[in-house]
């Protein structure tokens, strides 16, 4: 600072007094004065409106224009930011203290003033200015910052419990500064009861570490009524023994984002579509579910699993908007016989599940099976079209044995699926340690099927097909075996439907399809007099399916160089009865390039004659239920007679299977009866056996 050249305006009337002045400032060390003097207010004024503002102004109280304080109330309107000091001859206590209230920076009697006196005071006032400008302009930046910010300002007195509240933490709650006092009640009676004392205990633990920031979740009541979430933010300020005596913060209001936070929680918990409580939220509840049971076995549970039987009917047949109709439909009226403490949920697709609690018994669960059952027997209609579901009900009842909500939800489901296998829809079964048992031979199974398409344990064997008339062998059909390592050759009854149900049923039918149409093209080159000899094989609906089917079928034959006449594929009355018009279509392909179409089993299903002539199908199988009643001369002789005459009307070729006597034999020959396979002939036999009975023909008698 002793560089620097201070700016001086000294008012004074009085020259022997003002040269006194200028010798005290001229011989200071510690700063450099440039003086200017004028002897009376009026001159000052004009020099302050001609000129630059001073660094500090020294005034003399009794001017020739002005007299007391009225010079100094003009000085301050006229340059506020200037420090002013007053010299004066006169000793008034009173007057000293008024004008230092009134912003004077000293008070000075010139008879005591020198040097040293003067230059401290000068520079003291300079300091103070800088620092009441600093500190209005920090206030003036804070007062901005809180009337600017969209969150509310707090400062609360904890001893006296006085507080601030800012407009803007007035308006969150929508009140106005009129209907507020400053009392920190203010803000704790419009705590919601459930959070209050939660808060307390909040600001006690941060008056206990206040070197960590407290942040706090709550709700407050809104003027209007309503609750609103607010986050409060703060700090307190504690003395040297560590008591806290004020703390201050900010208050947001984050209601709408608890409301998105709420509605992200719900949607992670509940279905889309049917808003019902989701997988993962039902085994939530199921798991405490059984965490009661295991605490007090009075608390019994039951859960009860179904889905909607031919549902992809539906959506295959009327669209996925009615199927989703149907959906939600079905959730809104099964909710109506639920009581608060059950679960409703929806699993996946057409899937459901319910926990129902504080179950007495079996009996109980089945008896709300009865009302789920008399609930959706009346109709839905969407869209005009009238749908009556039924569903299949598995029930798991609780038991010690379980742990997790998967055992529980696993046994329900192996129910359920016992209950889809009974004879008609609409079933309900509890599940029994039995079918656990059977899952896990099931699993077993299913697991040795994979591992013997990599291990070629499959083999085929083959049953001919022999004319009635010549008894030369015409055909064989294709049977797959599985020639299992440890318990030897496995009935494909044991294995086809778990084939169909995991889908490996596509890659064995497509592997016996190769194999069989290779070794009848091998047969036919081979074996003088069997150039014409056919292959049927058996193809599940499920294949068909498949896109582009024909097209590979048709190219596998020209492979194996087996001309399309040659090969016949047999088709149950179940499966053609449920052909859409794209799977029809890759029928027509096949049976237009030569491909013969055989019906297996007919007669024991729903039999429609359209459906017959429409694909003229090549050869009709009859059922071998049929064939060992036929001697009787009862009602499956008359069957049996009527099939063969309605081949012969549609121009068609029969099969009889399942014979297995000489009487059987003379009897369909007498029918005019074809051809025929069966034990009588030969049982199905390995590809050498097969390759040895084409040299001669079979035995009628």
């Amino acid at each position: 600072m002793k560089d620097q050249v201070l700016r001086v305006l000294l008012i004074e009337d009085t020259q022997s007094e003002a040269d006194l002045t200028r010798f005290y400032l001229s011989r200071a060390n510690s700063m450099r004065y440039d003086l200017t003097h004028v002897s009376a207010l009026k001159p000052a004024v004009e020099h302050l409106y001609d000129n630059e503002a001073p660094d500090i102004i020294l005034l003399d109280l009794h001017l020739p224009d002005c007299e007391g304080l009225g010079g100094f109330e003009r000085l301050r309107q006229l340059v506020p930011d200037v420090p002013v000091i007053i010299l004066t001859n006169f000793m008034d206590d009173e007057l000293a203290i008024t004008a230092v209230r009134e912003g004077a920076q000293d008070y000075l009697i010139k008879k005591e003033v020198d040097t040293a006196l003067l230059s401290k005071s000068i520079r003291y006032a300079i300091e103070r200015q800088k620092a009441d400008a600093a500190l209005r302009e920090s206030e003036e930046r804070y007062a901005l910052a809180v009337a600017g910010a969209s969150e509310g300002i707090w400062d609360w007195n904890i001893k006296t419990g006085g507080a601030y509240f800012s407009p803007r933490w007035q308006a969150l709650l929508g009140l106005s500064q009129e209907s507020i006092s400053a009392d920190i009640d203010q803000w704790f009676d419009r705590v919601h009861p459930d959070d209050l004392s939660p808060l307390h205990a909040a600001i006690k633990a941060h008056f206990q570490n206040v070197e960590a920031h407290f942040e706090y979740e709550h709700r407050l009541r809104h003027e209007e009524g309503e609750y609103r979430w607010m986050l409060v933010r703060g700090q307190a300020i504690c003395d040297a023994e560590g008591n806290c005596y004020r703390m201050a913060g900010s208050m947001a209001d984050i209601t709408e984002r608890k409301r998105a936070e709420d509605q992200l929680l719900h949607d992670a918990l509940h279905d889309g579509l049917t808003d019902l409580p989701n997988r993962t939220l039902f085994m939530d509840r199921l798991a405490q579910a059984i965490r009661f049971y295991r605490r007090d076995g009075s608390k019994q549970y039951a859960v009860l699993y179904f889905d909607i039987d031919r549902f992809k009917n539906v959506n295959d047949s009327l669209g996925h908007s009615v199927g989703d109709g149907l959906l939600v439909g079905i959730a809104r009226r099964l909710e109506t016989i639920l009581r608060p403490s059950d679960t409703l949920a929806r699993l996946s697709g057409d899937e459901f599940a319910i926990l129902l609690t504080q179950v007495a018994s079996a009996d109980s669960a089945t008896q709300v099976v009865k009302r789920i059952h008399q609930l959706l027997s009346k109709q839905f209609v969407f869209q005009g079209h009238a749908i009556y579901p039924s569903v299949s009900v598995g029930i798991a009842m609780a038991a010690e044995q379980y742990d997790s909500p998967e055992q529980v939800l696993r046994d329900a489901d192996l129910a359920m699926y016992r209950a889809k296998s009974l004879d008609r829809q609409g079933q309900a079964v509890v599940f029994d340690a039995h079918m656990h048992a059977s899952a896990v031979q099931r699993l077993r199974l299913e697991t040795d099927m994979r591992r013997a398409i990599d291990r070629r344990e499959f083999v085929i064997h083959y049953q001919p097909i022999v004319s009635l008339q010549t008894g030369q062998v015409l055909s064989f059909e294709a049977l797959l075996r599985w020639q299992h390592p440890q318990r030897g050759l496995v009935s494909p009854n044991e294995f086809i439907g778990v084939a169909e149900e995991t889908g490996m049923i596509s890659q064995l039918s497509w592997w016996v399809l190769k194999t069989a149409a290779e070794q009848t093209r091998r047969w036919q080159r081979l074996i003088p007099n069997n150039e014409h000899l056919g292959i049927s094989v058996n193809v599940t609906g499920a294949l068909f399916r498949n896109e582009q089917m024909a097209d590979k079928l048709l190219l596998l034959l020209e492979e194996c160089d087996l001309s399309p006449r040659y090969m016949h594929l047999e088709i149950t009355e179940r499966s053609f009865m449920d052909h859409q018009d794209a799977v029809l279509a890759e029928l027509d392909k096949l049976k237009s390039a030569g491909v013969q179409l055989h019906v297996d089993d007919f007669g024991t299903g729903y039999s429609s004659l359209s459906y017959l002539k429409r694909y003229s199908y090549d050869t009709l199988k009859i059922d071998r239920s049929f064939i060992r009643d036929v001697t009787r001369m009862g009602d499956a002789s008359a069957i049996v007679q009527a099939i063969v005459s309605l081949g012969q009307d549609l121009k068609m070729n029969i099969v009889a299977e399942g014979v297995e006597n000489a009487e059987q034999v003379q009897l369909l020959r007498k029918m005019d009866c074809p051809e025929a396979q069966g034990y009588w002939f030969s049982r199905p036999l390995t590809q050498e056996k097969a390759h040895k009975v084409l040299s001669c023909p079979l035995r009628l008698n």
